[in-house]
């Protein structure tokens, strides 16, 4: 199946061949024939696969189709993402495929100034692409006006929900038009996504290409069991091995990925960062500089996990596990992009056995030891906590070598 098979206008269906975007996604088929037929979609999908193409190019079509101009401080449609980044890549995609065309986009987002965006939506916007801060800023100050938005997107959904802007949402929504559209896109649907979805989806069609915790099938994922104190060596040691090739570190913390960049660098690695104490210009910096290849290694907190799209990124590496597992997904699926391959390799210490096991019961294959051997289990961990406990009943039995037992 082609793109033309699909309803799409031939001067839309020329701009893709143009870009080099002949054959849909799964995602993609699934999803654009319903939108075009005007239905709420609900979508279920990794990042990477597609679902920037598969709401924007109906909504494209729509637009165009209706040939009416946005009125100042109004916008037709409005996607919604959970973060900076992966708002910019939306309308950087959607920027390529109405260039051209009449239609306007627009990005409005923290970390830049207000004023301009002021600016920007006096002339208003076909599309808007917004992270929902920055939104209610702009709405607060009457600088935008969602009256006349016939559409809106939900990307990345889940995440929204786990950064809290459901509050936000709720503020958002009444403000559009009645008679609207809606689609919303998740990788993973926890039961906050169902309520979501009937709050403000009007009998909305599924569509589904992968299950939650489903990885790409050329990532190689492996793991090295390794004392917090020693990951810092373990990485410079590992990362010595591929200077020339990309590699994107993940982080915990802000000043654990600061941290951690600043002692990369002072052992030889030319190396960036981007978390949320960075600006914005310099969070986009330092992606340009890691895409053009000034930089190698890039450190970065989950404020990365869904909005960086980098083909060449070779490795993965899980510094830190993540708290919340699906997030382990989102991460190394910024490898193994556009049909390559990709490495992931997770450090855990002991203290991260919990999060380990998350992550192994929704991945699809198993992660390759690659050195030292599973921890005690997470009560091996916890023991200090309960020695004042032990000593008040001494016959209670020791072991309090426990930390560390290889299993």
């Amino acid at each position: 199946m082609d793109f033309d098979m699909l309803g799409l206008s031939p001067r839309l269906v020329a701009k893709l061949a143009e870009l080099g975007l002949k054959t849909p996604t799964p995602i993609q088929k699934q999803a654009i024939p319903h939108a075009m037929n005007g239905r709420d979609v609900m979508g279920l999908a990794q990042t990477g696969t597609g679902k920037t193409a598969a709401f924007g190019l109906p909504l494209i079509h729509a637009l165009t189709t209706a040939g009416v101009k946005p009125e100042t401080k109004t916008a037709h449609g409005l996607v919604l993402a959970p973060t900076r980044e992966l708002a910019k890549q939306i309308a950087d995609n959607l920027a390529d495929f109405t260039r051209g065309s009449h239609l306007k986009v627009a990005l409005v987002v923290g970390g830049q100034s207000i004023n301009r965006q002021i600016e920007t939506m006096k002339r208003g916007a076909d599309l808007l692409i917004a992270t929902p801060g920055r939104l209610i800023d702009l709405i607060d100050r009457r600088a935008v006006s969602l009256s006349a938005t016939r559409f809106l997107v939900l990307d990345e959904a889940d995440q929204m929900l786990d950064l809290g802007f459901i509050h936000a949402l709720r503020r958002i929504a009444p403000l559009l038009a009645a008679e609207r559209q809606t689609m919303l896109f998740s990788a993973t649907m926890p039961k906050q996504m169902s309520e979501l979805a009937s709050a403000y989806l009007t009998n909305p069609v599924r569509v589904e290409v992968s299950r939650p915790g489903q990885t790409a099938d050329k990532v190689t994922q492996a793991v090295h069991y390794v004392p917090q104190n020693d990951k810092q060596d373990l990485l410079i040691k590992l990362l010595d091995k591929h200077r020339d090739e990309l590699a994107l570190v993940f982080s915990r913390t802000k000043h654990g990925a600061e941290r951690l960049k600043k002692n990369l660098e002072r052992a030889g690695f030319s190396a960036g960062s981007i978390h949320g104490n960075k600006s914005q210009g310099q969070r986009d910096r330092a992606i340009k500089e890691f895409k053009s290849g000034l930089i190698r290694v890039l450190v970065a907190t989950d404020v990365a996990a869904r909005g960086i799209d980098i083909d060449g990124v070779e490795y993965v590496y899980n510094f830190d596990l993540p708290n919340v597992a699906e997030n382990y997904v989102h991460r190394i699926g910024r490898t193994a992009r556009a049909g390559r391959s990709g490495k992931a390799v997770a450090f855990c210490a002991p203290a991260e056995m919990g999060e380990l096991k998350a992550i192994q019961k929704i991945v699809t294959q198993p992660l390759e030891v690659l050195s030292g051997s599973p921890w005690a289990e997470e009560r091996g961990a916890k023991q200090p906590a309960s020695r004042p406990q032990r000593r008040r009943r001494p016959g209670g039995g020791g072991g309090g070598g426990q930390r560390r037992r290889a299993a």
